[in-house]
């Protein structure tokens, strides 16, 4: 990797105490530096198709997780670790000049969901949901006062994420990943029955995005046997939600028998759904066989590789390989891409996958009317080393997508805290 990128080594800083509850505060506005040259940077490192270019607008920000963009350009980026006592950043370009001026932290709460619906900045912990006033300007109104709309999801510690996605209808959708990867009881390699983590995680819960101080209780499971669905997206052209899920882990660990090491690596797909309420994805029962292109009982269930199960569970739009993380999922709606890419879908990429030895990169799924078409890679090499081979550590692992307003796409990393800004010049 070149010395743009390779030199890009965030390093998480210390938790520091909350100076006020919700307080909102100030942080130095001096660029990061890579040799000699100030940020943005042009992240020549970047694989991308002809006639895009990429540029870092900031690093070392932290656990930069999802993203959104305002109407006004500011943009507001979520971490799953505080920085300073704090869970958000607000990031301006108050002259307009591509360049980051102002970077301000609030929120004492960490966590991954953000977004922006009817006047409102909604913002998730890791185990509810908050949301801030807008002014006409898309600025928020007060930075201390949140008003809590959610609360007593459950976390367990692991995949306890909450995404979010609003709808059209006055409706927020938040994941509740399962905090068990596969539902197998304690210490064995016998599968749950039924799978009691069912009621309160592994799928995707409805609430109403306008009322205060709803409860778990309040929700209505919108879609179940969704194992992590990290990724989620509310597509306006298509009026449906979308979800990007992580699947689950070891086969060979308790079923040598019936699955190699090699197979236990591949499998099972990482799949891209479309819901719709009452739906089911079968986990943890069946999973996604992308090689056979089948819905497979899961060995904790009786399968044994081959047998095909889960005939009412909904069947993916696309299936990618194994152990890729799709960690985030946005339509395109501008202008400023070519047309192909209009109302096509962005994934990103958090982890890799061993049977293409590629990842850590942000992948196209192109719409035809409403249908998916054949994924592609888009941009690639944000781990800055090759994955065959590797010569180095992983720089880069994208989480978050968002569209400016201008029509680029940024790209958050959360390992090293970095933003990037893809672009597009007609010829």
């Amino acid at each position: 990797m070149s010395s743009n990128l390779s030199k890009i080594k965030g390093t998480f800083l210390a938790l520091a105490g909350a100076t006020g509850l919700f307080a909102y505060t100030n942080v130095p506005v001096d660029p990061p530096t890579s040799g000699n040259k100030k940020f943005p940077i042009e992240a020549s490192d970047l694989k991308l198709p002809a006639g895009f270019t990429a540029k870092i607008l900031a690093t070392d920000l932290g656990s930069t997780r999802h993203m959104v963009i305002g109407k006004n350009g500011d943009m507001y980026v979520k971490l799953s670790k505080l920085k300073d006592g704090k869970g958000i950043y607000h990031i301006k370009d108050t002259n307009g000049d591509g360049e980051i001026e102002a970077k301000t932290l609030f929120g004492d709460y960490p966590g991954t969901g953000i977004a922006i619906k009817n006047g409102f900045l909604y913002s998730s912990s890791n185990k509810g949901v908050f949301r801030y006033k807008l002014n006409e300007k898309e600025e928020i109104v007060d930075f201390e006062k949140p008003e809590k709309i959610i609360e007593g999801l459950t976390d367990h510690g692991r995949d306890n994420a909450k995404p979010i996605a609003l709808d059209n209808n006055g409706n927020i959708y938040v994941t509740v990943g399962s905090y068990n990867d596969n539902c197998r009881e304690a210490g064995s390699g016998k599968g749950m029955s039924p799978c009691s983590i069912l009621d309160s995680a592994g799928g995707v819960w409805k609430f109403k995005a306008d009322k205060a101080g709803q409860t778990f209780s309040d929700g209505v499971r919108y879609a179940t046997g969704v194992k992590n669905a990290v990724g989620i997206n509310w597509d306006d052209k298509t009026n449906a939600l979308y979800v990007t899920v992580h699947g689950r882990g070891k086969f060979d660990d308790f079923y040598p028998q019936y699955y190699t090491p090699k197979q236990s690596a591949e499998l099972p797909a990482e799949t891209l759904y479309k819901l719709k309420e009452g739906d089911d994805a079968g986990w943890p029962y069946i999973y996604y066989d992308h090689f056979q292109n089948k819905k497979i009982l899961a060995p904790e269930y009786g399968g044994d590789g081959k047998k095909t199960a889960g005939e009412k569970a909904i069947n993916p739009l696309v299936a990618f390989p194994a152990h890729l993380g799709p960690n985030a999922i946005m339509f395109y709606t501008g202008s400023k891409f070519p047309a192909r890419y209009k109302n096509g879908a962005f994934i990103a990429f958090h982890s890799q996958s061993a049977e293409l030895k590629k990842g850590y990169m942000v992948a196209f799924v192109p719409f035809v009317n409403g249908k998916a078409g054949k994924w592609e890679i888009f941009a690639d090499n944000f781990a800055g080393t090759d994955l065959v081979k590797p010569t180095g550590p992983i720089q880069h692992r994208p989480c978050g997508l968002a569209q400016g307003p201008d029509g680029a796409l940024y790209v958050t990393d959360d390992l090293n805290g970095t933003i990037f800004k893809i672009d597009y010049k007609k010829k």
